[in-house]
């Protein structure tokens, strides 16, 4: 499993343009190096965030070295897309406890995790206006993050297909989530 070690490590190598010091302090002062990813889908335990920010840079970083006819990024652009989509999750999920049936029949307390959203904003939306608090993104770092979560977002569905045509990154960067989250990080047991 990736660590917040591996991120700062990465992101102080690629992303330097002005600003980026104060946004890695402030997601320094969240919880984004110990937030899960997600409930249960992928990456559901602390580091998890983490952890799945830098699976989706390592299955982006593949795609673009890969695929004929995709966008060039310079690393920093590359990194600031990958790292930096789902920082919307920084102080967005807390730890309820749950009871469930041991092996041996007799019910105990687990910790869950639950959405507790404190600041509704969307999703690659709030995560496009974090960034931009701290640092400048260009237009196709912007649209690419706000429209990661590709047709999965009500809220971007219908322009989706008009970003992807007009920012061939939206694709990848969705692509690469959905590697991350499906490939790479499943819970073997997700509903």
């Amino acid at each position: 499993m990736f660590t917040a070690k591996d991120f700062k490590t990465l992101y102080a190598q690629t992303i330097t343009r002005p600003g980026s010091e104060k946004l890695l302090q402030w997601l320094e002062s969240t919880d984004f190096f110990t937030a899960p990813a997600s409930t249960r889908f992928h990456s559901s335990c602390e580091g998890g965030l983490v952890h799945h920010s830098l699976s989706v840079y390592n299955r982006l970083n593949m795609l673009l070295d890969t695929v004929p006819g995709a966008p060039q990024l310079s690393p920093e652009s590359m990194a600031i897309c990958a790292l930096l989509h789902d920082v919307c999750k920084a102080n967005f999920y807390s730890v309820e406890m749950r009871n469930r049936k041991n092996e041996q029949g007799r019910w105990e307390k687990y910790p869950f995790y639950i959405v507790d959203e404190k600041f509704v904003y969307g999703h690659g939306d709030k995560s496009v206006f974090l960034i931009e608090r701290f640092m400048r993104l260009t237009v196709e770092e912007a649209v690419a993050i706000r429209f990661h979560m590709g047709p999965y977002d009500d809220s971007t569905r219908s322009a989706y297909a008009n970003a992807m045509e007009k920012y061939p990154l939206v694709f990848y960067l969705h692509s690469a989530d959905m590697m991350a989250s499906h490939w790479d990080e499943a819970e073997p047991d997700a509903e």
